[in-house]
């Protein structure tokens, strides 16, 4: 009955999206209606849990931490809808889509390029909402809808979320758990190397309406493996840092030699370009122009992330608090992502020639678009925080511990619920890593291993996660229709979390 309750807000979120095609906002203010009353009068919150602030603060407190998150996730869809905005304008979108036509006229290579290979290469660097805020404008400019484009980001990036911003998320678990963060690296990208050719076919599927054909697998595949060689080795003989970012890069090019070698392309049905017809490329130093506000962000990120003294000094400069009960937050808010974001709009747009007006009409364009957004991401991240302190998340986790042979099926399913409801990776495997830990020790099961199915489950959740629907879709204008993104993914999410659990249980065997 406990586990029944703890999973009835998330479960009605899910019915609304899905059976009622619901808007995210909708949907989250009712479940998380739903999650106060079973807070309160189901687990005490404010009383046994927290009872030590009173059932006023409690809710105040998690409420605090809800819109302090939403601020500094708003602060990467912002910045993410400026530069979309001053490349519209400047017709940086027809450039860079010419740039694409002329690597390959045929477009599922272009949406490789892009949703696979660009979006993995900005998780590895960035994370935190930048690949799918990134990559769906860039989609859209390919001539997809904006629910396709924000759906392509979101299965082309989930691979490499495990890594996230430079190794986060595993890094995290390795503090908390004490276990070796190269090991849990390792076996992770075990993991998604056996299993990771999966999401490129569904990503093609989605790509084409279904359309496949003997020469897309083979795409796929080399497409997969390309990220996924390189990632794992990396992972193996590195760490955690470097295998999504390095991984996307050597992928990349070793992908448009092969494409180009082996003759791997097709003419495209429709209005699409054929694949034997010649595309004039545009000039390098206009493909330069039009990709600026995108090579600066690549650039301070990299600065920001790889060159340890930069790190710490950017890292020091931050925004804590704290209050009874253990609610927190913290605002690294020069190292931040959205910092990145916003320096990359205003030198971008500079150097491509644009005015302060123009930025400003971007701007002011870009935060018209913000508040439809606010309102889910506020009541989302409230149901989390919710979830969280009233001990909701331990009872789901307990529940499904229960399992016990078969609990190694059901691990990378429990990372996955995680990111669902937190959002993150790296809240996923704080929040759930030393669960995972005792449930493989009173299970007698390789615990590092188990680590790595969490990790390997966080980033399934990604795919899902109202969070990055809300996010992706605000820079692509796509608002009222989350539910039709989450029905998209959903069956590549359960699908992947399935592979997922099949892979540990035959590790551990």
């Amino acid at each position: 009955m406990p586990a029944l309750l703890a999973a009835a807000p998330l479960a009605l979120i899910i019915a609304l999206m899905l059976g009622l095609r619901w808007s995210a906002a909708r949907a989250g203010v009712a479940g998380l209606a739903v999650a106060l009353l079973i807070a309160y009068l189901g687990f005490g919150y404010g009383d046994v849990v927290a009872g030590e602030i009173g059932r006023w603060r409690a809710g105040v407190f998690a409420f605090a931490e809800a819109g302090f998150t939403a601020a500094t996730i708003l602060w990467i869809i912002f910045p993410a809808l400026c530069v979309y905005e001053i490349q519209k304008r400047s017709g940086a979108f027809d450039v860079i889509r010419a740039g694409l036509a002329s690597v390959s006229t045929d477009r599922r290579v272009q949406v490789l390029l892009i949703a696979w290979f660009f979006a993995l290469f900005m998780e590895g660097a960035a994370g935190f909402g930048t690949p799918v805020a990134l990559a769906a404008p860039l989609l859209v400019s390919l001539g997809f809808t904006p629910l396709k484009a924000v759906t392509l980001a979101l299965i082309g990036h989930a691979a490499g979320v495990s890594f996230g911003a430079v190794g986060t998320p595993i890094l995290a678990q390795a503090d908390l758990t004490g276990e070796s963060a190269q090991a849990i690296a390792q076996w992770t990208g075990l993991m998604h190397l056996l299993v990771g050719a999966v999401l490129v076919v569904l990503l093609m599927r989605v790509a084409d309406d279904g359309r496949f054909i003997a020469r897309d697998g083979l795409l796929a595949i080399l497409a997969a493996f390309c990220f996924l060689v390189p990632a794992a080795l990396i992972a193996w003989a590195v760490g955690p840092e470097l295998p999504t970012f390095a991984g996307a890069v050597v992928g990349a090019m070793v992908f448009v030699l092969a494409v180009r070698r082996f003759g791997l392309e097709r003419a495209d049905d429709g209005a699409q370009p054929r694949s034997n017809e010649k595309v004039r490329p545009p000039a390098t130093t206009a493909l330069l122009h039009a990709a600026a506000p995108y090579l600066l962000i690549v650039t301070l990120i990299l600065i920001t992330r790889m060159i340890p003294p930069i790190a710490e000094a950017l890292r020091g400069f931050s925004i804590t608090w704290s209050l009874p009960g253990g609610f927190s937050g913290r605002f690294d808010y020069l190292y931040h992502p959205g910092t990145m974001l916003m320096t990359g709009f205003v030198l971008g747009a500079l150097l491509q020639g644009r005015s302060v007006a123009d930025m400003a009409q971007a701007a002011a364009a870009a935060a018209l678009r913000l508040a439809p957004v606010l309102i889910a991401l506020v009541a989302m991240l409230a149901i989390s925080r919710l979830m969280v302190h009233a001990g909701m998340i331990d009872t789901l986790a307990e529940t499904a511990a229960g399992a016990g042979g078969a609990w190694p099926l059901l691990a990378a399913g429990v990372g996955a619920l995680g990111t669902f409801v937190t959002g993150s990776a790296t809240a996923s495997n704080i929040l759930l890593s030393e669960f995972q830990t005792a449930s493989a020790r009173s299970l007698d099961l390789p615990l590092v291993v188990m680590l790595a199915a969490q990790s390997f489950g966080a980033a399934v959740g990604n795919m899902a996660c109202p969070h990055n629907i809300i996010a992706g879709g605000a820079t692509v204008g796509l608002r009222g229709r989350e539910g039709d993104v989450l029905r998209a993914t959903l069956p590549a999410t359960l699908i992947y979390a399935l592979l997922g659990g099949i892979v540990t249980l035959l590790l551990i065997l």
